[in-house]
């Protein structure tokens, strides 16, 4: 009996360690297992296909932290705007051809400004339909996005385009002495405003004009009135008198005396937009001339996709989520906001490509580029990485001057490696899967970046890869903040 006993704890014991054994060998594998899956998805994005495609229908997408100054911001292509539809249902879908060549044309004009080619020398008698182009040319990039406010008194609600490559604001106004391009909202009548008033060409205001617009103003000789002229890239302008009106940017914010280009000849591809409200640094900005009440701050959240929404407030932000690097200086570029760049990672790999790669033409945050142009050294690098982190998937043609594109047609579900930004102070911001690509459709998603012609060129950093990170501009503060996941 005893002997059968010790039999069967015998083999119990031994039945109890296989089992242990077999449980940790097990638990081992279950581990690495998970230790590989998190070393996958810390490096990559997870990317469901539809949620890079835009709807046919207009969605709201940025709540986020509500602000008592803070407008909607509409993509002017998508379904949500006005502009572009009837019954919330788009009307017609601008190419994305278009849309990128476009985008050159708003790169050129921001090399022209910055190398002090863009008529420093001009004046406004000469931009007239005459000497300029006549025919429809690109605005100042074509991936814009507008904003709804009122103009004087009573208002008049107006759809512009909101700019921070831009200082003047400007809307087209009757009679539209020379020329008005197609607009959707009724163009503003300055003679129906009790608010409205010019500027003289005698005023120190007006001498502001030659460095907000790079045009030496004019003088109206029957009512010594001040004429502002604007170009934006080749073909597109603005010419009108230099005025004062009663600005609301909500129902409760009212700017009395607002300064803005009541625009008498205008011409280009606006995107039947009536203007532009410029959110640069120039003294005439919005931002400046807004600064007793928003103390230099505002802050915007682009859409995922161009049928949803999102938003740009003005004011103070308390959000602990965002994370601050100082503004670099663009030497012969006032009117921007400079980056310090200092890398870029892609999949956690840094790239090996040196700060100074990015420093010797400098760096903008632009609003109304779509595409971040990178110097060559830096984006040939980012390509390869991107290309070998992508080589599962099969390649497609190129689109414009995207040049690594995929058809991803036959995937719900697909990974990319991820792509970080790294800024002085030690700021790094992640890029979501819509900052990393450009979408013309499941046949064709595009590396949503370029090179610029050469390394000395400004790096810009575009529209796309500010998608569903609030961006605030801490103007007074010399500072901008990005927060990921803020639009949400």
């Amino acid at each position: 009996m005893a002997i059968q006993m010790s039999s069967f704890v015998f083999v119990s014991l031994t039945i109890l360690f296989c089992f242990s054994s077999l449980e940790k060998s097990f638990a081992f594998q279950t581990t690495k297992e998970d230790t590989e899956s998190n070393n996958l998805h810390q490096y990559t994005h997870l990317v469901h296909l539809s949620s890079l495609l835009p709807s046919s229908s207009c969605s709201s997408s940025a709540k986020g932290p509500k602000r008592k100054a803070s407008l909607e911001v509409v993509h002017k292509h998508g379904p949500c705007s006005q502009l572009n539809n009837h019954d919330g249902k788009a009307k017609s879908t601008t190419p994305h051809s278009e849309i990128l060549n476009q985008d050159k044309e708003r790169v050129k004009y921001i090399n022209s400004r910055i190398s002090k080619n863009l008529g420093q020398d001009s004046s406004v008698s000469e931009l007239d339909s005459v000497t300029l182009p006549a025919k429809s040319g690109s605005l100042i990039g074509s991936g814009n996005y507008f904003v709804v406010v009122g103009l004087g008194t009573p208002k008049r609600d107006l759809s512009l385009i909101f700019d921070t490559g831009s200082d003047l604001t400007w809307t087209q106004c009757e009679p539209c002495a020379r020329s008005c391009y197609k607009q959707q909202d009724a163009i503003f009548d300055p003679s129906k405003s009790t608010s409205y008033s010019n500027i003289t060409c005698t005023s120190t205001l007006c001498t502001q004009l030659s460095t907000a617009t790079g045009n030496e103003p004019g003088c109206s000789a029957s009512t010594k009135a001040c004429i502002y002229g604007i170009q934006y890239g080749d073909s597109s302008f603005s010419v009108g008198y230099f005025s004062r009106e009663r600005l609301s940017v909500t129902a409760t914010d009212i700017v009395d005396n607002f300064l803005f280009g009541c625009g008498q000849n205008n011409q280009g591809l606006f995107g039947g937009s009536a203007g532009l409200i410029g959110l640069g640094r120039h003294p005439i900005s919005f931002v400046q001339q807004t600064a007793a009440v928003y103390r230099k701050i505002f802050s915007y959240c682009l859409p995922a996709t161009s049928s949803s929404t999102g938003r740009l407030s003005f004011g103070t932000t308390t959000t602990s989520y965002v994370k601050y690097t100082p503004f670099s200086t663009i030497s012969r570029g006032s009117s921007f906001y400079g980056l310090d760049i200092t890398g870029i990672s892609v999949g956690g790999a840094k790239l090996p490509v040196s700060s100074s790669t990015f420093s010797t033409g400098g760096a903008i945050i632009d609003s109304g580029t779509v595409i971040t142009r990178l110097p060559p050294t830096a984006y040939t690098a980012l390509r390869s990485a991107f290309r070998q982190g992508m080589s599962k998937y099969p390649s497609a043609g190129e689109l414009s001057i995207l040049d690594t594109c995929y058809d991803l047609s036959g995937y719900e579900v697909f990974s990319i490696p991820k792509i970080d930004f790294s800024f002085a102070g030690g700021v790094t911001v992640q890029l979501p899967p819509q900052g990393i690509l450009y979408v013309a459709s499941a046949k064709q998603v595009c590396l949503a970046f370029a090179a610029n012609g050469d390394d000395s060129d400004v790096t810009i950093y575009g529209n796309v890869q500010q998608k569903t990170i609030e961006v605030v501009y801490d103007v007074g503060g010399g500072r901008i903040g990005f927060g990921a996941g803020g639009c949400k």
